[in-house]
C-alpha cells in the first residue's frame, strides 16, 4: 500500500531493502496513537468522488452562516465613509464607535442562548432561527429613517449572527470527514471573505454613481441579509450533525449519515465504523448539551479549564492583534496621509478578496505544518508588521512615500494574519471542545471574541484621533505575547479524530502527549501494523 499521499503521516522507507527487524515491511509511516488514522491507511478516498461533492456542498451552506458575519464586517465601515450616509444619520465622531459596536453588543446578547439554541435544536435549526433573526437585522438597517433604527438593526442582526456563528462551525467540524476536517473546518472562517468581497466592492462601485438618492448605502445594508436568505431555503435538504443524533441515542440515524457521505454508500466502511465506536464511546447521551442552562462543564475539571482556556486565547489573540480594520481601514488610511474617499474606499475593498487568497492558501498548510507552527508564525509575522506600520505612521507627514509603505504593511499584516488566524479561528476551537460543551463552548468564544471587539472596536478612533502612532504598541506587544502563550500552552490537534483529542486533555502533559507518536508498518501483503514508535 502506498502511504505517501497519507495525511498526519510522514512515511520512511526502512534500510536493507525494505527488510527490517520488524519482517518484510515495505514502508514504516509515523501516526498518532489513532484508531481512525489507521483507518483512513486503509481507505484511500479520492478527494473528488460524488459522497464527497455532496458532502461539500452541505457543508457549504453552513459557510454561509459565516459570509453573513462578512457581510457586515466590512459594510459599515465602507459606508461610514460615504458623506450622505453619514449625513443622513447624523453619524459623528462621537457616536460612530457606538453605532459599529453595536452589532458586537447584539453578538454578546445572542451568545448566551446560542449555544443552548444549537445543543437543544440541533446544528441545522440553530442555522435557520439565527437566519431568520439576521433577515429582521437586514431589513430595519436597510429600510431605517432615522439612526435609531439604524442601531437597533445593527444589534438584531448581531444577535442572529452569533447564533449562525455557533451553529454554523459545529455543523461543518462534525460533518467533515476525518481526513479533511482541517481544511474543511478552516474554509468556514474563510467564507466570512464571500461576504466583505461582495459588500465592499458593491459600496465602491455604488459610490461612483452621479445621485444623492440613499439606494448608494441602502442597497448594502440590504444585501447583508442575502447569505441568511440563502441558508433558510437550503438548511431543509441537508442532514443534521450525525453526532447530534448520537447525542440523543439516536445512532442508526448517525451511522446512515456517515455511510452516506463518509463510506460512499459502504455500511461495512471501517473510517464509519471507527467514527461511530468513537463517538458512541465519547459522546454521552446525559451530557450537559442536554441541560440548556448548564455552562458548568466548561470549567469543572482540570481538562476543561484547560480547553476553556485556548478557546478564550483565541479570542483575545485573534481579535486584539490590531483595530479592525474592516470596520476602520479608511480612518487609518487618512491617518497614514491618504485623504480621498475613493482610494479610501478602493483600499478598503483591496483587502478583502487579498485576505481571502491568503486564508486559502494557508488551508494546504493546515495539515502538513500542524495548528501550533502556523499560529505562532503567523503572530510572529503581525507583530512584526505592526512595527513598521507604527514607524511609518508616527514619520508620514509631509513624506507620502511613508505614508504609503505604512498601507502596504497594512496589507502585509492582513495576509500574515488571514493565512493562519483566520482559519484556525473556526478550527481549533471546534477542535478542542469535545461534542458535549462544543456548542456551548463556541457561544462562550463568540462572547470572549465580542468582548474583545467591543473594546477594539470603541475604542480605536478615539485613541488614534488622540493618540495616532502610538495606540499601535499595544499590538506589538500583544501580538509577540501570544507567540509565547502558543508555544508553552497550545496543543497540537492534526492527525486525530475529534474524539481522539480528548484522551490529549486527560494527560497531565497535554502539550507534550499531542506529539506522541507510533508507527504503522506496511507489509509486502498490503497489511499495516501499528507498533510503538522506538
Amino acid at each position: 500500500m502506498d502511504l505517501k499521499n497519507a495525511d498526519h503521516a510522514e512515511t520512511i522507507h526502512p534500510p536493507n531493502n525494505g527488510v527490517d527487524k520488524h519482517g518484510e515491511t515495505v514502508a514504516e509511516t509515523r501516526i498518532h496513537e489513532s484508531r481512525m488514522e489507521a483507518a483512513l491507511l486503509e481507505e484511500k478516498p479520492f478527494a473528488w468522488r460524488k459522497s464527497f461533492l455532496k458532502l461539500y456542498a452541505c457543508i457549504f451552506v453552513g459557510y454561509l452562516c459565516s459570509a453573513t458575519n462578512g457581510f457586515d464586517a466590512n459594510t459599515f465601515g465602507g459606508l461610514s465613509a460615504i458623506p450622505s450616509f453619514v449625513d443622513y444619520f447624523g453619524i459623528t465622531a462621537s457616536n460612530q464607535g457606538l453605532v459599529a459596536a453595536l452589532y458586537v453588543i447584539g453578538n454578546v446578547a445572542g451568545s448566551f442562548f446560542a449555544g443552548p439554541c444549537a445543543d437543544e435544536y440541533g446544528r441545522r435549526i440553530g442555522m435557520a432561527i439565527g437566519s431568520g433573526i439576521c433577515i429582521i437585522g437586514a431589513i430595519l438597517q436597510a429600510a431605517g429613517q432615522n439612526l435609531s433604527t439604524l442601531m437597533a438593526g445593527r444589534f438584531i442582526l448581531g444577535m442572529g449572527a452569533v447564533l449562525v456563528q455557533t451553529a454554523g462551525p459545529s455543523y461543518v467540524v462534525e460533518m467533515a470527514y476525518p481526513k479533511y476536517r482541517g481544511q474543511l473546518t478552516g474554509g468556514f472562517q474563510a467564507c466570512f471573505f464571500l461576504g466583505t468581497i461582495v459588500s465592499t466592492w458593491l459600496e465602491y462601485g455604488l459610490n461612483y454613481c452621479d445621485t444623492t438618492s440613499s439606494f448608494v448605502w441602502r442597497i448594502p445594508l440590504a444585501v447583508q441579509g442575502l447569505p441568511s436568505i440563502l441558508v433558510l431555503i437550503f438548511v431543509w435538504f441537508i442532514p443534521e450533525s450525525p453526532r447530534w443524533y448520537v447525542g440523543r441515542d439516536q445512532h442508526e440515524k448517525a451511522r446512515e449519515i456517515l455511510v452516506k457521505y463518509h463510506g460512499d454508500g459502504n455500511p461495512d466502511s471501517q473510517v464509519v465504523a471507527v467514527e461511530m465506536e468513537e463517538m458512541i464511546e465519547v459522546i454521552s447521551s446525559s451530557g450537559s448539551d442536554q441541560r440548556f442552562w448548564d455552562f458548568a462543564p466548561l470549567f469543572s475539571s482540570r481538562s476543561a479549564r484547560y480547553r476553556t482556556f485556548l478557546v478564550t486565547c483565541i479570542a483575545w489573540f485573534g481579535q486584539l492583534d490590531l483595530p479592525p480594520t474592516s470596520y476602520y481601514f479608511p480612518l487609518m488610511a487618512k491617518t497614514a496621509g491618504i485623504t480621498s474617499v475613493q482610494t479610501q474606499l478602493l483600499l478598503n475593498a483591496l483587502q478583502t478578496p487579498i485576505m481571502m487568497v491568503a486564508a486559502l492558501c494557508g488551508l494546504r498548510f493546515v495539515e502538513k505544518l500542524g495548528r501550533r507552527k502556523l499560529l505562532m508564525f503567523s503572530s510572529a509575522g503581525m507583530s512584526a508588521s505592526v512595527i513598521v506600520i507604527t514607524a511609518c505612521t508616527a514619520n508620514q507627514a509631509g513624506k507620502p512615500a511613508v505614508g504609503g509603505t505604512g498601507v502596504a504593511f497594512l496589507y502585509v499584516f492582513l495576509v500574515v494574519f488571514a493565512f493562519a488566524w483566520t482559519p484556525m479561528q473556526s478550527l481549533y476551537p471546534s477542535e478542542v471542545l469535545p461534542f458535549n460543551t462544543r456548542a456551548k463552548g463556541l457561544a462562550y468564544m463568540n462572547f470572549m471574541v465580542n468582548c474583545v471587539n467591543v473594546l477594539n472596536t470603541y475604542v480605536p478612533p478615539v485613541a488614534i484621533t488622540n493618540s495616532g502612532w502610538r495606540f499601535y504598541i499595544l499590538y506589538i506587544v500583544w501580538d509577540a505575547f501570544g507567540v509565547v502563550i502558543i508555544y508553552f500552552f497550545f496543543v497540537e490537534t492534526k492527525g486525530r479524530n475529534l474524539e481522539e483529542i480528548d484522551q490529549i486533555f486527560e494527560s497531565d502533559h497535554p502539550v507534550k502527549a499531542s506529539f506522541e507518536t507510533k508507527m504503522a508498518l506496511t507489509k509486502e501483503d498490503g497489511t499495516i501494523k501499528v507498533v510503538d514508535h522506538e
